[in-house]
């Protein structure tokens, strides 16, 4: 296999492209980072308002990593609206006074900080994300409410906006830590979720609460009131009690959630093993090099992962059986992890047959559950490396009993009761992308590189079976298909379909929290499962019924 060292051009070629990959992802979160623009930014700034990345940067500790959920979401959505960068909200996992957390803070910048159905879906990854583990979460509200031209699209289902405050609840029946602070509007049912919290605080002439404003209020019931009256921080603190403390400054009431997290008692821990962290003795720069420029070229997995595990070393589970699946032990930041990846080189099986890299073969599946259930046991944290085109399928697989032992995978994983973290580096198409805890399977976090391809299926096969579909369905409307019209038709098909395949077009739906820089995949999982040691494993691991 290529490395850095032999300066060979399929090095060279794949770093290029990589690298590329990775700048246009910096460019898309610079344009993110901008919210609703410079007009609104200054309209912002003109009240005395920090911005909401702004607000977070003054909470979180500037010594430690953070990590930011979503900031994708709503890419290329509700451009009828004129767009939703990051859909409005600004989710961050960080650390307010040595303690761990999750940050979300209205984007005001962007529709008034107007909820839209992504708002909605965003805010409740976040709040599922601090109730699977047990973590503190600060709101910093700021919003003017539902974004009534969609209202149908948010209000009234299972996972609409009112989730979130069925969650506040839920969570604080969990006694898992919230914290508000009012640093804007925060109107009708919103007002519903600072007050829920565990303690809400309110910035002077700037916040403000309450159920209907004036507008509303005077439609309503014809009282003629002004909203600093009606629901500001005076109101709510002197006379109400709705809220805890006013603050003159977004500042002043920042460093009083800081105050409030210094003196936040111990936590009850899972207790994953982790020891003094160390680095990759190879060099972690490479991975832009050894992951192939072309996706369907084959490589070496093992030179991924020892890119990524402390000291490159890596315990290999059983590795002369089923190797088109890589399995084993080795610690991330000092971690210890258990290891599912894709092998995405040409391999042999036992019995000496050659079999295609990315695909799930039934030893390998087999090789998984196994693994799988011993991690449970012993309880380490799982870690999901995708690059997989699917099961192998053919009559020698069915009659092999391939969705038996697919099934048996699935089973294992899904069922599993330590954590979760799963990283597409490459393909994640079809059943695949299940077994290998895709985001149905509840990954604590799922992130993807610049490289992911995420589909039922590869493009060229999709187009493929999408093309006998329409042109069957022209001619049996008796339409005649030249070749020439039967190529711009695939053309146009795999393109549509191609653009579906897209990291960015997964992670403006959440399907994944985040696309990262290769290099960044070491602090997502060690964050990640620091994170997940503040919830104790409370259940016994049980698969149930599996076939065997």
């Amino acid at each position: 296999m290529a490395v850095k060292t032999e300066q060979n051009l399929d090095f060279n070629k794949n770093e290029d492209v990589n690298k590329t990959l990775l700048t246009q992802l910096q460019f898309k979160l610079g344009k993110v980072e901008e919210g609703g623009g410079k007009k609104n930014i200054e309209k912002q700034k003109s009240k005395g308002k920090l911005l909401a990345r702004e607000r977070i940067k003054y909470l979180l500790d500037s010594d430690r990593p953070s990590i930011e959920v979503g900031a994708l979401t709503a890419d290329d959505m509700y451009s009828e609206y004129g767009g939703c960068p990051s859909a409005g909200v600004v989710v961050m996992i960080g650390y307010i006074s040595g303690r761990q957390c999750i940050v979300v803070a209205n984007d005001a910048t962007v529709k008034a900080g107007a909820w839209f159905p992504m708002t909605a879906k965003k805010n409740l990854r976040a709040q599922e994300i601090s109730i699977e583990n047990k973590l503190p979460i600060v709101y910093l509200v700021d919003s003017a409410g539902v974004f009534l031209p969609m209202q149908d699209e948010i209000f009234p289902d299972k996972e609409h906006f009112g989730r979130i405050f069925r969650n506040n609840a839920v969570m604080s029946s969990k006694g898992i830590i919230q914290i508000a602070a009012i640093m804007g509007s925060c109107v009708a049912g919103g007002a519903y979720l600072p007050i829920m919290s565990d303690e809400a605080m309110i910035v002077d002439k700037t916040g403000s609460i309450f159920l209907a404003g004036s507008y509303l209020v005077k439609a309503a019931i014809g009282e003629e009131i002004d909203n600093e009256t009606l629901g500001g921080a005076s109101t709510h603190c002197e006379i109400s009690g709705v809220t805890d403390n006013k603050f003159k400054s977004d500042e002043d009431c920042l460093d009083y959630i800081k105050k409030l997290f210094d003196k936040i008692g111990a936590f009850d821990k899972a207790g994953f093993d982790r020891v003094e962290p160390s680095l990759p003795k190879k060099d972690q720069t490479e991975l832009y090099g050894v992951l192939p420029a072309e996706r369907e070229k084959p490589y070496e997995m093992l030179d991924i992962i020892e890119r990524l595990v402390d000291d490159s070393a890596f315990e290999q589970y059983k590795p002369l059986y089923g190797k088109t699946i890589i399995c084993g032990m080795g610690r991330i930041d000092g971690w210890a992890v258990g290891i599912v990846a894709n092998q995405r080189k040409v391999v042999k099986s036992k019995k000496g047959e050659m079999q295609f890299g990315g695909v799930i073969y039934s030893d390998s599946a087999d090789k998984a559950t196994r693994f799988i259930m011993n991690c449970n046991q012993r309880k380490i944290p799982l870690v999901f490396l995708q690059d997989v085109t699917g099961f192998m399928v053919g009559s020698r697989s069915e009659h092999g009993g391939i969705i038996k032992d697919g099934a048996k995978m699935v089973n294992a994983m899904s069922n599993s009761v330590v954590p979760k973290f799963t990283i597409v580096v490459g393909n994640s198409y079809g059943a695949g992308n299940y077994a290998m805890c895709g985001k149905a399977y509840d990954p604590r976090l799922i992130a993807a590189w610049p490289s992911a391809q995420i589909a039922v299926m590869g493009g060229s096969q999709a187009a493929k079976v999408l093309l006998q579909i329409q042109v069957s369905s022209l001619k049996s409307q008796g339409k005649e298909i030249s070749p020439e019209d039967e190529s711009n038709l695939l053309k146009e098909i795999t393109d549509r379909y191609n653009s579906q395949t897209s990291p960015y077009y997964a992670a403006s739906r959440l399907w994944v929290d985040a696309i990262i820089d290769p290099a960044d995949t070491r602090k997502w999982i060690s964050m990640g499962i620091e994170m997940a040691d503040h919830s104790p494993i409370e259940k016994q691991y049980n698969v149930g019924v599996i076939q065997t």
